[in-house]
């Protein structure tokens, strides 16, 4: 890809990342991000990514691949698939990304995708590898014997932790204050997602598919 049009797509990907996370990607508009990312020519972003969901799918890989290879390197260092041990491993990648301008974008952006999340197990494919498999073992975990439950479980915590994160995220990126030091919010919120995967269960689903 010739220069110009490498710096053209970083562009757009990176203003497309700002906008999505500030204002929210279904409400902004194709031609704001090509405007903000300094583009005379109002199809740059069909050139380059397709569509809307083609520049939040790049930035979604961008963020993604790096971060389910750094989930897999901590996960290589647990001694055992423990609760605790497996959710260090899925967010400490997470929690790490709270450093940067970007990393906070993209945690905001991950989550306005929550009406996704329920198609993890369904469509592995489009599930990065390590993140698949560590789901997999807490939801075996779950403290629930019937497989539904067990799901629903996952789930709430997949959302616990991406609302969890995206707040975390906003306030920092506002200059807000934060009520705890950034290890100690993290290690709360292993604390508090581990609680989903292994509170007591109270009821057994009817018809329990096992």
């Amino acid at each position: 890809m010739p220069r110009d049009a490498t710096e053209t797509r970083r562009r757009l990907i990176a203003e497309a990342e700002r906008l999505f996370a500030e204002q929210g990607i279904w409400r902004v508009r194709v031609q704001d991000i090509v405007a903000s990312a300094g583009q005379k020519n109002s199809s740059a972003l069909t050139y380059h990514f397709g569509s809307r969901r083609g520049v939040l799918d790049a930035i979604l890989k961008e963020h993604g691949e790096p971060i389910d290879q750094d989930r897999g390197d901590v996960w290589a260092t647990l001694d055992d698939d423990c609760t605790v041990g497996l959710i260090e491993a899925l967010i400490q990648p997470l929690t790490r990304r709270l450093s940067t301008s970007s990393g906070r974008c993209y945690l905001r952006i991950v989550a306005q995708l929550s009406a996704e999340f329920s198609r993890w197990d369904f469509d592995p494919t489009h599930v990065p590898a390590n993140l698949n498999a560590i789901l997999r073992l807490l939801r075996d975990k779950a403290a629930a014997s019937d497989k539904r439950q067990r799901d629903e479980r996952v789930l709430g915590m997949i959302q616990l932790m991406t609302a969890s994160l995206a707040e975390r995220a906003r306030r920092t990126e506002a200059g807000d204050p934060l009520p705890t030091p950034d290890d100690v919010y993290a290690d709360n919120l292993v604390d508090m997602l581990a609680g989903i995967i292994e509170a007591p269960a109270r009821t057994v689903a009817a018809n329990s598919s096992g």
